[in-house]
Formats: C-alpha cells, structure tokens, sequence
C-alpha cells in the first residue's frame, strides 16, 4: 500500500486566482516512509505573494526567482503521486490549488476518492480539539521545535508522524505481512475499517493432556443425557457463524 503525504504553500488563499509556490510530498510504503520525497518551489507567473500569507510560509519573490513554473514539474509530480492516496491536512484546501493548477495546463484532476483528510480525521478521534499540525505534534509527543514557519516538506515530514498516529499509532505497522489497504473515502468520511481474520492453514497441536480428557469425560457422564458436552459431534458439523470481520475502535 503506498500513500503519499504532501502539503503545499500558496500566494494566498483564492485557488482560482492565487498559485502554488511550492510542494512537498513523503511516500510511505505500509505505513513506513521509504525515504523518498518531491519538493520544488514554483513560479507563480507574475502573482505576488499576499501580505498574509507571506507572514505565514516566509516565501517571497526573491526565494521564488528563476524556480520552474508549474507546468515544468506537472509531470515529475504526478509520477510521484501515481496509485497512490494522497494525505494532507485540512485536504479541501491544497486539493483545490492542486488540481486547479492542473486544469490550467489541461491535465487530469485528482479525484476525491484518493484523498485522506487529517484534519477530518484528528476532529472525529478528538472532537474537543485544538487539531492544529503543531497541536497534533504536541499531543503525540511529535518534536516541531525546528517548524518556525511553515514549509512544505516539514510540514509534509511531519504530517507523515501524526497520521500514522491518528489511524492507530506507530506500532501497527510492525507487522511483517502487508497491512490492509486503506479506502481513503472510508477514512475521510469517517467509517470504520474492518480487519479481516483468517484462518490458520494448519491447526494448533491440542493441548489437553490424557489426564485432563479423562477427567472431563467422567464429569460430562454425570451430567445426564441432555449436557451440551454430548451434541460436541453437531457442533463441529455446523459450528456456529461467525463475523468474517471486526472493527476497529475507533479511539
């Protein structure tokens, strides 16, 4: 399963007027980063950069001269995003610049099925918030001394460290088989994911001792002909039905 977490930094907050001035993307393969990452400042062609969000990200014409427009790493961007759900936080936002940036160069958009939304997540598991990246970071122990200003790929590095935390917490990905994939739809709109349980391809040893199965027999014999001990045969026949799938809790 492979997922990208990603951020982006805009000249303001209008997708359809404003523009992308940089990208930062981490790739996480079963929920583990590969250490592979996508970053790039943009041109904006010719939009200046508002007052406000300059106060936010630092980024100005002079960090933004002689970068490649859009257009020039379109392509390089959307390799990195193939098959892949895209994360970020507060998702609504960035998907907008994102895919009104690529509508400009007649590209496809990215459908909204593959976008998990952080932020929706982090209000369901903490409705009394605050659910701020640096909030987040603060209540999962997540070190962001070093964020003083917002910047893509840190953001996007350390979005990537409270996500895995937000949909269980690190430990789950320690296993050595692949995790389940996860439906970004499901995860945005808040439902439940069900773990399937299989079966083992060879059963246990039994571990009752001769003894143990004597004694029990002697005690089902003075239960009577009607003791549920006696139907054992039935039940293995048709054993009772059971849920192929649990939920998880949902913290």
């Amino acid at each position: 399963m492979r997922e990208i977490i990603f951020d982006t930094e805009t000249t303001g907050l209008d997708p359809r007027e404003d523009r992308i001035i940089e990208i930062g993307a981490v790739e996480l393969v079963n929920r583990f980063p590969t250490g592979r990452t996508f970053h790039h400042y943009i041109d904006p062609q010719g939009r200046s950069v508002d007052p406000e969000a300059y106060a936010i990200h630092g980024i100005g014409a002079a960090e933004l001269a002689g970068k490649p427009i859009f257009q020039a790493i379109a392509d390089e961007f959307l390799a990195f995003i193939d098959g892949a759900n895209l994360v970020a936080h507060n998702a609504g936002f960035d998907m907008a610049f994102v895919n009104a940036e690529l509508a400009r160069i007649g590209a496809q958009e990215v459908v909204p099925h593959r976008v998990v939304d952080t932020l929706a997540l982090a209000r369901r598991r903490h409705p009394l918030g605050p659910n701020s990246l640096d909030a987040l970071c603060r209540r999962y122990g997540i070190d962001n001394s070093h964020r003083i200003r917002h910047g893509a790929l840190l953001d996007s590095e350390l979005l990537s460290e409270v996500y895995l935390e937000l949909i269980g917490g690190r430990q789950a990905a320690l296993g050595f088989e692949p995790l389940p994939s996860v439906d970004a739809g499901l995860l945005e709109t808040g439902n439940d994911q069900g773990i399937v349980i299989r079966q083992r391809p060879t059963a246990l040893a039994p571990r009752l001792t001769e003894s143990e199965r004597s004694a029990h027999l002697l005690l089902v014999a003075e239960l009577g002909e009607k003791a549920v001990w006696l139907r054992r045969a039935e039940f293995i026949a048709s054993p009772p039905a059971r849920s192929p799938a649990v939920e998880v809790a949902s913290g």
